[in-house]
């Protein structure tokens, strides 16, 4: 039997944002101590933007969508100044976390 695909399934935006998790929930396994609160808020920041996004592209409206998608652009830009407090707090280092940013851009 084959898996169910969705409309979001086929958007790169949405498959490139289940990247970004997927490396964010990784590199997270290394964080703990004073980084965990700065970790717990990336990993629901990250997660928030598929999640937006597939709830957005299932809108009808256009108004609604866009809001949605709003909303997960907002969340990768909270994802990127969260890298930037764990790179100044010693929790990720200045590469990795370019590489993350590319993922979110």
């Amino acid at each position: 039997m084959n898996d169910p695909i969705f409309d979001h399934d086929r958007l790169d935006v949405y498959r490139l944002s289940i990247e970004y998790v997927s490396a964010a929930f990784e590199i997270s396994k290394t964080l703990s101590g004073l980084h965990r609160h700065a970790r717990d808020q990336w990993l629901r920041a990250a997660q928030s933007i598929p999640l937006n996004i597939a709830e957005g592209n299932g809108k009808r409206s256009v108004k609604d969508r866009a809001r949605f998608f709003d909303i997960a652009r907002g969340s990768a830009f909270e994802c990127a100044a969260i890298q930037d407090v764990l790179v100044v707090s010693g929790g990720l280092d200045i590469e990795t976390s370019r590489d993350m940013k590319l993922k979110l851009k």
